[in-house]
């Protein structure tokens, strides 16, 4: 009967499958896999055991399912650098450039190169979509409009910005609606020293540090690697961090009234949040039964006695 027994973890294990086995099921590289969940492709589920999303067979099915399998699903996660993406746009790369710069074309991923500098990545399926479309022809060929060609000359460059808030869409997809959560992830795109100065309360503040998406590495810490993808990771414009701190700021009201953060019963217990404190008088001493002789005796040679004494304690 023991090998009958079905548990909460077995019957995960059998629905569901680890996102390394979902890939390989898929035909998509790892980097591809995970694209397609954050665009909202693959849907995943939290693991019953508190480990990592998993992907249910079902979805697996569902997929493998789909017309033109998997040429289909690989399309909608093709990334191109600056150079194919210009050749999809039909434009220079020199201009491919000044469109990303000014907005026009929205970056999903980067990584550094060995030299340390970032390298955008686009969905071919949107440039695709964008080149289709007729009135952005006068984006494509032509002079740059003089307001744009001033902007580009003071070095207005909003891929990073324009990244981050792509991001932060995955990460609100992935808080499967979470309050707390979807919180977090508005705090994982600001400076830890701006979430303690918007979340002054320290168990409110480890809530949201609990639902903090886990960020990908860059070099070892404070190392020039690590510092350039923090410049990309974190917000770093005044109007930026203004609007990510005010949504910060209503997630986290939103999240209190849901589901307030938990923190230790006599923490938030009303009778001791307003009971005074009282100072506790210090243990009493028994008297000892038998005080010894020689104590005695010096206790009695110390007190005065007869007049003299009277006078003293008189006076006293």
């Amino acid at each position: 009967m023991q090998g009958n027994i079905v548990t909460p973890s077995t019957r995960t294990t059998r629905t569901t499958c680890t996102p390394s086995r979902a890939a390989r099921e898929l035909g998509l590289k790892r980097g591809e896999f995970d694209l397609a969940v954050h665009l909202g492709h693959i849907r995943t589920v939290p693991d019953e055991g508190g480990g990592g999303p998993r992907v249910p067979r079902a979805e697996i099915d569902r997929l493998r399912a789909g017309e033109s399998f998997p040429e289909t699903l690989r399309t909608r996660v093709e990334t191109v650098g600056t150079r194919e993406g210009a050749g999809l746009l039909d434009v220079p790369p020199g201009r491919f450039t000044r469109l990303a710069r000014l907005g026009v074309v929205v970056p999903v991923k980067f990584y550094l190169n060995r030299y340390r500098a970032v390298v955008w990545l686009y969905l071919a399926e949107e440039l695709r979509q964008f080149a289709a479309v007729e009135n952005n022809a006068l984006l494509l060929s032509g002079r740059t409009p003089p307001g744009l060609r001033e902007q580009l000359k003071e070095g207005l460059d909003v891929r990073a910005r324009n990244w981050r808030v792509r991001q932060l869409g995955f990460l609100r997809r992935q808080s499967a609606g979470h309050p707390w959560a979807q919180a977090a992830a508005v705090a994982s795109l600001l400076d830890p020293a701006q979430l303690a100065e918007i979340v002054p309360d320290p168990y409110e503040r480890a809530h949201v540090n609990r639902f903090l998406p886990k960020a990908t590495t860059y070099g070892a810490p404070d190392s020039p690697t690590a510092l350039v993808a923090a410049r990309i990771l974190r917000a770093t414009d005044p109007d930026e961090m203004a609007w990510y701190r005010a949504d910060l700021e209503q997630a986290v009201c939103e999240a209190r009234a849901a589901q307030p953060a938990p923190r230790p019963a006599a923490a938030h217990s009303p009778a001791a949040a307003h009971s005074p404190v009282r100072p506790q008088r210090p243990p009493a001493v028994p008297a000892s039964p038998a005080v010894p002789r020689q104590h005695a005796q010096a206790a009695e040679t110390r007190r005065p006695r007869g007049l003299l004494g009277r006078l003293r304690r008189r006076h006293a």
